[in-house]
């Protein structure tokens, strides 16, 4: 088993007309779960006059109503703490988690019953044998473990495949890597934004990365994972190889992720998963090679049912044949793109974090990053602070900024960015999700 690319097969092979035929047959099977149990599917459903034995073909999800995050809030508020989307009361769950709390005040809270936290582990298998991990790997999760959802379902799914898994919870930075060696790890997962930070304290203690038993990186938790430029500086500092994944609080587990063949982007997990791509503004559905915004139905969590949910994540769907990885589910041309609120108009042109990411990691000399806006006078101003690696003299510094400025300027329509050097270690750090674009208008 351990020379087969596939954690599962059959489903990861299966024909596209029996995957349509499976994914309509769990579609109505969730509906009709939704429908008997969730207070607010019931109503949802009422009043979109929507019923599961409407569903006879799979374009007929487009009959069912949009859940957003609003929703989801809303629902929190009116009957807190959990809302009305559960199919249950807390008493029938074993485990409660939280977003991020990156965007909103109040993070979303969710249900897990133990069938539920089997079936996330399940998921993340697919990604970690799909990137080359095997039982005889020992894998460390730099993760906090606590409330927020993060990677809890990896280190379950370490587990599950075999593998020694070790947590690196409540511990700081430098015992982390010091860790990662002693132990001998072989896998490590966490955010891209955390993994150049441990590599900058690998360095710091004098520590050869390259030379560890370290092989393979998993990345999650931001669209920084996807973006080449990132991704290759990452490599380059652990002598690994990255992959990267995605998933969210709302479904408990990841939807995507990148095989050992990487395609250029990400399987979206077919036989658990419906993943539509939309207009934002419109709703309606885009084709193959359009961006837009994902909406995700998950059959895995039965607590909380989550049907046709706008994620407000950015997506250009591929079909599978692009990959010729034996792999017939469809990819995420480039992961996650950013965020539908992420971009930012200044004076007329589109501002995306990850375009400008991609930009700033072409240069080695520098560590990290943030951009900011703010209204001075009548017009919008935006700077990129950029705090340079303490060896970078001021004439290196000057060469920098120059052709820095120049590359984003051209990127952006000619908009100006005013660069500005921030002193050595002067910028935030992070963990988990980074938030590297502030806002001040």
């Amino acid at each position: 088993m351990n020379d087969q690319p596939f954690w599962n097969p059959k489903t990861e092979q299966l024909d596209r007309s029996e995957l349509d035929s499976l994914q309509l047959t769990k579609l109505r099977r969730l509906t009709e779960w939704a429908a008997a149990r969730s207070p607010f599917y019931q109503r949802s459903f009422a009043a979109a006059g929507f019923a599961p034995e409407q569903l006879k073909t799979r374009a007929d999800i487009n009959r069912i109503p949009f859940l957003t995050r609003e929703d989801w809030m809303h629902s929190q508020e009116q009957c807190p703490p959990y809302g009305e989307l559960p199919v249950t009361d807390h008493t029938r769950a074993i485990r409660m988690h939280t977003t991020s709390g990156t965007s909103g005040k109040t993070p979303l809270r969710a249900l897990d019953s133990r069938k539920d936290w089997a079936w996330s582990a399940e998921m993340w298998c697919y990604a970690l044998w799909g990137a080359g991990i095997r039982p005889h790997d020992i894998g460390y999760v730099a993760f906090g473990y606590g409330t927020f959802i993060g990677f809890w379902g990896l280190h379950n799914g370490l587990e599950k495949l075999g593998a020694l898994t070790v947590p690196g919870g409540a511990q700081n930075t430098t015992q982390r890597i010091r860790q990662i060696i002693d132990f001998d790890c072989t896998v490590v997962a966490s955010t891209p934004t955390y993994a150049l930070r441990l590599a900058q304290e690998a360095q710091a203690l004098g520590i050869d990365l390259p030379a560890s038993k370290v092989h393979t990186v998993i990345l999650s938790g931001e669209p920084a994972g996807s973006i080449p430029e990132t991704k290759a500086l990452i490599e380059s500092q652990w002598g690994a190889k990255c992959f990267d994944t995605a998933g969210m609080t709302e479904v408990s587990t990841i939807f995507m992720f990148e095989p050992i063949d990487q395609p250029g982007g990400c399987h979206i997990i077919e036989d658990h998963f419906i993943e539509q791509v939309i207009d934002p503004e419109t709703g309606e559905e885009v084709g193959y090679g359009e961006r837009g915004e994902r909406v995700c139905t998950s059959f895995g969590r039965s607590t909380i049912p989550l049907i046709r949910y706008r994620s407000a994540d950015l997506v250009v769907k591929v079909p599978h044949t692009r990959a010729g990885t034996g792999r017939t589910w469809d990819i995420y041309e480039g992961g996650i793109l950013g965020r539908v609120d992420d971009m930012k108009l200044v004076r007329g042109t589109n501002v995306y974090p990850r375009a400008v990411e991609s930009i700033v990691r072409g240069y080695t000399e520098i560590d990290e990053f943030q951009i900011r806006i703010e209204r001075r006078d009548i017009r919008d101003e935006i700077t990129l602070a950029a705090e340079p690696f303490a060896a970078v003299t001021d004439d290196a510094w000057n060469s920098v900024a120059t052709q820095l400025s120049c590359e984003l300027a051209d990127a952006h329509e000619g908009l100006r960015f005013h660069i500005e050097r921030a002193n050595t270690g002067s910028l935030p750090r992070f963990e988990l999700k980074a938030k590297r674009l502030v806002d001040n208008r």
